[in-house]
C-alpha cells in the first residue's frame, strides 16, 4: 500500500490564474484525509491532480516515495470514486465490478473470487445480476466504491461521493464508507466534500482549503490537522467560522489587558469579558474579535455574562437554538440551549460566556494561543 506526499504544489490556469497555491501535505498509509472548503476553493482540482486528471504547474507529487507528476493515471496505483457513480448502464453489477480486471486480462476465477469478496463486504451479493437502473442511489454508490476496491489500489480518491444522495441515505452510506475504510484500511484515502459533518466524522485528518484573501500570502491551506484540533484550536477567523454548525459566534471588541494567560476584552456595549489565551504580544486598545461556539454558551448568569434580545428560535427536540441580537444587525449570537428552553422573540435573556471557551483573534484575524488543553475544553451546559 502507498503513502502520498505533496511538496509546494501549485496549479495555474490560463492567464496565470492561480487555483492551488503552495500546498504541502503528507498522507500516511492507512490514513483517511478529507479535503474540505467552500465552493471554488480548489479541493476537487487538487484531487484530480493526485489522480493525474489535471497537470501540476509546479511542485512535486510523490506516491509511495516515487515522483508521479508525469506518470499516466492508469500507472499511479490510484482508484477514484466519482460524484456521478460513472457506472456502465448496459452491463450488470458483476460486470461493472469486474470491468477493470477483465481489461487487465486477469484469470476468470480470480476475478469472480474478488468480486464475490467485495460484494459480501458491500452487501451486494443479491444484486450482482441487476443493471444499474434497477438499483437505488445508495446501491449504485456502493457499486462504484466496490469497483475501486477490487483493484486493490494503494490510494483511494473520493470526489464528493454522497452529494447525490438524500439526507438519510447520506448518513447510511457515510457509515458504510467508514466501515469499508476500517476493513480495507491499508490504503491512503483522500475524500473531498463540502459537508463538514462528513469531514468531522470520517477524517483522521482534515485539510481545509481557503479561497479567500488569505490565500494570496499564505497559500491555499487554511489549516491541516485532526477534526478536534480544527474545532478547538482554529488558526484564524476563516477556520473558526467554517468548522462547526452553526458557526462560531464572533463579537468585535477592544483589548483592555493582555497577559500570558488571559485577555480582558471590552465589547461595544461596555461589557468586559475575560478569555484564557496568551495575549502578551498585544497592546491595550487594539481591536480584537471574541469567538464562542453556540454549544459553549449557557443561559443564565455566571462569572461573566451578557444580556441580549432574542430574535427567534429553532426548536429541534433535544436542543433549541436561540438567535440573539448581536453587535451587528446581520450577525446574531446563537446559543444552543436544552430542548425545553423557552425564550420568546423580544425577550432579553442573560448568556453566560465561560472564559475557558472563548477564543480571541487579533486585528489580522489570527487566533491567540489558548491556555486550556484540548482534552479539557468540554464546557458543560447549564441544566
Amino acid at each position: 500500500m502507498a503513502s502520498i506526499e505533496l511538496r509546494a504544489v501549485n496549479k495555474n490556469y490560463l492567464d496565470n490564474i492561480a487555483v492551488i497555491r503552495n500546498v504541502d501535505l503528507q498522507v500516511k498509509q492507512g490514513e483517511f484525509c478529507v479535503f474540505v472548503g467552500p465552493s471554488g476553493c480548489g479541493k476537487s482540482t487538487l484531487l484530480r491532480m493526485l489522480a493525474g486528471l489535471e497537470d501540476i504547474t509546479s511542485g512535486d507529487l510523490l506516491i509511495d516515495g516515487k515522483r508521479m507528476n508525469d506518470t499516466q493515471p492508469a500507472n499511479r496505483g490510484v482508484a477514484m470514486v466519482f460524484q456521478s457513480y460513472a457506472l456502465f448502464p448496459h452491463i450488470s453489477v458483476f460486470d461493472n465490478l469486474a470491468f477493470g480486471m477483465k481489461l487487465a486480462k486477469m484469470d476468470k476465477q480470480l476475478i469472480r473470487d474478488k468480486v464475490q469478496a467485495v460484494a459480501r463486504v458491500l452487501q451486494l451479493e443479491q444484486l450482482l445480476e441487476r443493471k444499474p437502473k434497477a438499483l437505488s442511489g445508495g446501491q449504485r454508490q456502493r457499486v462504484a466504491i466496490g469497483r475501486a476496491i477490487v483493484r486493490e489500489p494503494g490510494v483511494f480518491l473520493f470526489d464528493e461521493p454522497l452529494s447525490n444522495l438524500d439526507a438519510s441515505l447520506r448518513v447510511q452510506t457515510r457509515f458504510e464508507i467508514a466501515k469499508i475504510h476500517r476493513d480495507f484500511g491499508r490504503a491512503a484515502t483522500i475524500y473531498v466534500t463540502h459537508d463538514q459533518v462528513e469531514a468531522m466524522t470520517l477524517a483522521d485528518r482534515i485539510l481545509l482549503l481557503n479561497s479567500g484573501p488569505a490565500v494570496l500570502t499564505e497559500g491555499s491551506v487554511a489549516q491541516c490537522g485532526s477534526p478536534l484540533e480544527l474545532y478547538h484550536r482554529p488558526r484564524n477567523l476563516f477556520v473558526a467560522g467554517f468548522i462547526g454548525s452553526p458557526k462560531m459566534n464572533f463579537m468585535a471588541g477592544t483589548l483592555v489587558e493582555g497577559h500570558a494567560d488571559r485577555a480582558r476584552v471590552q465589547l461595544p456595549g461596555g461589557e468586559v469579558l475575560e478569555a484564557l489565551v496568551d495575549a502578551s504580544a498585544l497592546q491595550p486598545g487594539q481591536p480584537v474579535t471574541l469567538g464562542l461556539r453556540p454549544e459553549h454558551a449557557e443561559l443564565g448568569t455566571a462569572t461573566q455574562s451578557i444580556v441580549r434580545e432574542v430574535q427567534w428560535q429553532e426548536r429541534l427536540g433535544e436542543s433549541t437554538f436561540l438567535f440573539m441580537r448581536g453587535n451587528q444587525a446581520n450577525e446574531p449570537i446563537v446559543v444552543k440551549a436544552p430542548g425545553n428552553a423557552r425564550a420568546d422573540a423580544g425577550q432579553r435573556v442573560a448568556i453566560s460566556l465561560p472564559a475557558a471557551a472563548l477564543h480571541v483573534f487579533d486585528a489580522q484575524g489570527l487566533a491567540l494561543e489558548r491556555r486550556i488543553p484540548i482534552a479539557d475544553m468540554q464546557v458543560p451546559h447549564a441544566a
